[in-house]
């Protein structure tokens, strides 16, 4: 089976956390900054985790070597069972 390629913009755009989660940067904040308010500019410095929905379409579409892979949970055995 052929190699799936990584989207190049969404690695520029967007980082993924340990556990899974996907951080963009805020829109709206790379010119015309004279014309927007203190507080809007405020809000959007630094980084923000995207919702649910919105990590699940870019890691399944965009960075697919990005996503965890969903293990069953660990069960510990008793000393007698093998």
């Amino acid at each position: 089976m052929p190699k799936m390629k990584t989207h190049s913009s969404a690695k520029k755009r967007f980082k993924v956390t340990k556990k899974g989660r996907v951080k963009a940067k805020s829109a709206f904040t790379s010119h015309m900054m004279m014309n927007k308010p203190k507080s809007m500019k405020r809000k959007a410095k630094g980084l923000s985790v995207l919702s649910v929905e919105d990590a699940r379409i870019v890691l399944r579409n965009f960075l697919p070597y990005s996503r965890k892979r969903r293990s069953k949970p660990y069960i510990k055995k008793s000393a007698g069972e093998k």
